[in-house]
């Protein structure tokens, strides 16, 4: 029994360690292969136009990418099993996210739907891709989730390492545990394959409408250029998420010329051009997406950080309110708008903006700081000390710690000074700035020695703080 026990034990450790999930692997992929179908699309006079794939999340409905139907007039549905079903139309698309929700009929038993993951996966997370690029036998890559990217004005996007193969976009990325963590995309920018992965997530975001024939949705992309734009922006976000902000531009730019009514591509567009310290045209661009879409407030916060940058603090500041009252719980955009007011010394406004982040997120270390600090500059030392010691929960280091002291210097808390810049020089005995201080807070308690020591110290480092100090000891 004791040995039984024991094998278990090293099989279930094995398996949770991940040094096993190897040898699940053939297992998992003969579980979720029926899933996955081919897609054949075809033109008006039935000549095939592309080739991709997709899977089963219910029984009547397949996802695949949206790139792999358009300006298709009949798509055809290719189960494991060598059977073909046509399909009878686009349920859903999201342009932005490159996915097409489509309808098929086929007979009880013969779909086997895929549960979808609401989460992101972790980074590091084994997959599978499982596609069908036209082959019975399918068509199987496994490896990693790389990197989970959050794209401003988008949402997450997938970076894996698995190989996919031409054919392939629309493959499920499957967990270790044969959940949908994304949709495999593979598309061709300048020569180069982006191989990422569209979130699940958005993919139960798809808003259902009305049974739209291919022919019909293909007919009006060609009249509202949307599809044309969205394919050029999907290029773009594929190379966003890679930082490649130039690069990236260049599609979002192709794409306004496409659309100009696109406001997704002007943002991100703005986003590119501020990433690249090209200010004066993010902020063209940003405004261009607000013009567009008055109601998002990612655009505004756009407007806000290309005004910051270019040294217009009002504008920056009623851009940032703006972006408040569209979203008032956004932690970062009242931080934001905090750092504006500073800049203009409307100091009441600019503390209102960092409690507000603080109670959005009372983790937000930076916000604490910056209440601390906009506290301390009103003379308001005890307010001070009480976002100081909230930033010493999620930040205790030298920085910090000065502060703390500082604010009890000022109140006349020698002994509390005292002990705070001592911890401040215990974290960074190099900082000079607290040991200066230090020096100072022995001195208010009447221990001229212990400042002297700290004199010496900072006068062999040669720190322009050694004369301060020096002068305050022998004034």
């Amino acid at each position: 029994m004791k040995y039984a026990a024991l094998k278990i034990a090293f099989l279930l450790l094995a398996f949770a360690s991940g040094a096993s999930a190897q040898d699940f692997l053939p297992e998992l992929v003969r579980r979720i292969k029926p899933s996955a179908v081919a897609i054949e699309t075809f033109d008006a006079k039935g000549v095939t136009l592309s080739r991709g794939s997709g899977f089963f999340i219910s029984n009547d409905r397949i996802i695949t990418n949206r790139h792999v139907i358009e300006k298709s007039s009949r798509v055809e549905v290719h189960l494991i099993d060598g059977k073909k079903f046509a399909a009878r139309g686009v349920l859903a698309i999201d342009g932005e996210g490159d996915l097409a929700l489509l309808q098929v009929e086929v007979p009880p038993g013969s779909a086997a739907p895929l549960p979808l993951v609401q989460s992101a996966p972790q980074e590091g997370e084994s997959i599978v891709v499982v596609g069908n690029p036209f082959g019975l036998e399918g068509s199987v890559s496994n490896g990693i989730v790389s990197a989970v990217r959050e794209i401003p004005g988008y949402g997450k996007i997938i970076q894996i390492t698995a190989p996919i193969s031409p054919g392939s976009s629309g493959s499920p990325v499957v967990n270790m545990r044969g959940q949908v963590i994304g949709v495999a995309t593979l598309q061709a920018a300048e020569g180069q394959s982006l191989n990422f992965a569209v979130p699940s997530q958005r993919i139960t975001q798809l808003k259902i409408g009305e049974l739209q024939t291919f022919s019909s949705l293909n007919v009006e992309a060609q009249k509202n250029k949307r599809a044309a734009a969205q394919a050029l922006y999907s290029q773009g976000l594929g190379i966003l998420s890679r930082d490649e902000y130039a690069r990236a531009a260049a599609y979002f730019e192709k794409a306004v010329e496409i659309d100009p009514a696109y406001a997704e591509s002007w943002y991100q567009a703005g986003f590119c051009y501020g990433m690249l310290g090209r200010h004066a045209e993010a902020l063209k661009a940003s405004r261009q997406a607000a013009k567009l879409r008055p109601e998002w407030a990612e655009t505004f916060v756009n407007i806000g950080a290309s005004s910051f940058a270019l040294g217009q603090y009002k504008d920056a500041a009623e851009a940032y309110r703006q972006a408040t009252k569209l979203d008032g719980g956004n932690a970062d955009t009242q931080y934001a708008l905090g750092l504006s007011l500073n800049k203009l010394n409307r100091s009441d406004e600019e503390i209102l903006a960092y409690k507000r982040a603080v109670a959005i997120k009372p983790d937000y270390a930076n916000a604490w700081e910056q209440l601390g600090a906009a506290y301390f500059k009103q003379k308001r030392f005890s307010s001070a000390i009480e976002a100081f010691e909230q930033l010493k929960t999620y930040k205790p280091d030298a920085k910090t710690y000065n502060y703390l002291g500082e604010s009890y210097l000022e109140m006349g808390k020698t002994p509390e000074s005292v002990e705070a810049f001592n911890n401040a020089v215990g974290y960074n005995p190099e900082f000079e700035r607290a040991r200066y201080n230090l020096g100072r807070a022995y001195l208010k308690a009447g221990d001229r020695d212990s400042a002297a020591i700290q004199y010496e110290i900072l006068r062999s480092s040669k720190s322009d703080w050694a004369d301060r100090l020096y002068v305050l000891i022998n004034p």
